[in-house]
């Protein structure tokens, strides 16, 4: 048997013709993140439940999500160092460990009458310092597990589950919220973390880099960083893109369902033919091998211009579903080819601080784009805000298209490794 025809990944595994349902560490790592999926498609609606029970308004939910994202933001650095240092499978262990137990804390406190505004903040404040961690670990783990060539298909299958549960979850946590109250939902959230950080426990997966301190390495990483001009460059244009999506579609839309449309029974219709994009999409990438990927993960993310543009002009809602549906498939698109570009790219010693500083940049945009468009929305009306944004997401894709690397990048091989 010549080496092409075998193929060994960091977990042990060498097996002719390889796909990555075949590798028992893949399977493993593919229910972890089902399972954890479930829970989490449910909590956002019991978080918010769970504030406005205490009888708090808008401005305690603002709290309470953000510091569930600032202290993401904020070590998400130092997760990406561990995670180049320190066993993956342990870091994620840890992380999903700690994300139940702030779950479960939370849940008990829901369930005893005892919640209070500052409580779920410091538990959310806790489940966002773990996802710190988790994150960077997580994207690593996946090029430890599956050879390079069959990463676009691990990554597709990785987000087929979450993807259908996007569907379905929130319908189902608005039940159980309905039915038994936000603690029953918030539970199964931290069941699901426990089941997930037990199952990726035994992944086993050795520490990618050994040697020098903690701070050289995030030197080391950060000079990485700047000296790939395909990476920071399709970070900078990512931070406008998410920023100017986030506040186009999910802040405007929702205005814009209520102002011309039937509300939120036709919002609802709306977000899940964006699901159903994203859904779509998975499955196209299951297929769709393209040679030059990095150029696909840049242009696929023109199509968020869609729907802001039909709601930017009052088109109907006939328009706007299908519009929602291409935005989901590009969008989706756009997700697996990059983070297939970056585990080939990447070597696996540098992934946990190239994806941190990545992430980082993104996760600004959250904060960011409700902010601007907030204090736009006094000087302008919905629909030249909703234009806005499509017109920026529009400029950020086409400037990265004329990075030179995004072009040079294309897929590798067997014969590459």
């Amino acid at each position: 048997m010549t080496t092409d025809e075998t193929m060994t990944t960091d977990a042990g595994l060498s097996t002719p013709r390889f796909t990555p349902l075949r590798a028992p560490a893949f399977r493993r790592f593919g229910l972890a993140v089902l399972v954890s999926a479930t829970g989490s498609a449910m909590a956002p609606l019991a978080l918010a439940y769970s504030v406005i029970g205490q009888g708090a308004g808008a401005g305690a939910l603002g709290l309470v999500l953000a510091l569930n994202t600032v202290p993401t933001i904020l070590f998400l650095v130092a997760g990406g160092v561990l995670a180049d240092r320190l066993s993956r499978s342990r870091i994620l262990f840890l992380g999903n460990l700690l994300a139940a137990a702030a779950q479960g804390t939370l849940a008990a406190t829901v369930a005893g009458g005892r919640a209070t505004t500052t409580s779920i903040a410091l538990c959310g404040l806790v489940s966002g310092i773990a996802a710190a961690f988790i994150q960077p670990a997580a994207q690593g783990a996946v090029g430890q597990i599956v050879p390079p060539e069959h990463l676009q298909q691990a990554n597709a299958l990785l987000r087929l589950p979450g993807n259908a549960v996007k569907v379905l979850g929130p319908v189902v946590g608005g039940l159980v919220v309905a039915a038994a109250g936000p603690a029953w939902a918030l539970a199964w959230d931290a069941l699901t973390f426990a089941v997930a950080a037990m199952l990726l426990l035994g992944l086993r997966l050795d520490a990618p880099l050994a040697a020098g301190s903690a701070l050289s390495s995030l030197r080391e990483g950060w000079a990485g960083f700047r000296s790939r001009t395909w990476l920071w460059t399709y970070t900078a244009a990512g931070t406008v893109l998410v920023a100017a999506w986030l506040a186009g579609f999910q802040l405007l839309g929702p205005l814009v369902a209520a102002r011309l449309y039937a509300g939120a029974r036709d919002w609802g219709l709306v977000q899940a033919a964006f699901a159903g994009g994203l859904l779509s999409g998975t499955l196209v990438c299951l297929r769709w091998k393209p040679r030059r990927v990095l150029t696909v993960a840049v242009a696929a993310g023109s199509a968020l211009t869609l729907p802001l543009v039909a709601m930017g002009v009052d088109l109907p809602l006939s328009a706007v579903l299908p519009a929602a549906l291409l935005a989901g498939i590009g969008l989706d698109i756009a997700i697996v080819a990059w983070t297939t570009a970056f585990q080939q790219l990447v070597p696996q010693a540098e992934q946990g601080r190239m994806s941190a500083f990545n992430s980082v940049g993104e996760r600004l945009a959250i904060p960011l784009g409700y902010l601007v468009t907030a204090l736009a929305a006094r000087m302008w009306d919905t629909r030249t805000v909703l234009l806005g944004c499509a017109a920026l997401i529009a400029a950020a894709v086409a400037l990265n298209l004329c990075v030179p690397d995004v072009y040079r990048i294309t897929r590798q091989g067997p014969g590459d490794y």
